[in-house]
């Protein structure tokens, strides 16, 4: 079986950006997974499988992060992570 990777593009929409409750969701979903996924924004590209590394990247509201997932459960984790972006990571508008 051969190890795709798949690229994307996605908009950082909740209010408060990639803070603290966002890059722990992406962590604990990425727990599941086999994939080897990395973030890159302004430049700079980091393991997504690190709260911290998430955190640094200060990514703030309509900041844009390109997601490389590289592996065997590659399209099944893309399209889990682009859903919790879309979904502001379940944060409501109105918290903001």
């Amino acid at each position: 079986m051969s190890e795709e990777t798949l690229v994307k593009k996605v908009r950082v929409i909740n209010e408060l950006g990639l803070h603290t409750r966002p890059a722990t969701l992406i962590v604990k979903l990425l727990q599941e997974c086999k994939s080897e996924v990395t973030f890159t924004c302004k430049k700079e590209t980091i393991n997504a499988r690190s709260i911290l590394n998430i955190l640094m990247l200060a990514a703030q509201k309509n900041t844009l992060i390109t997601i490389a997932v590289k592996g065997v459960d590659a399209q099944e984790t893309m399209d889990r992570l682009v859903q919790s972006f879309e979904s502001r990571f379940g944060e409501d508008q109105k918290d903001a």
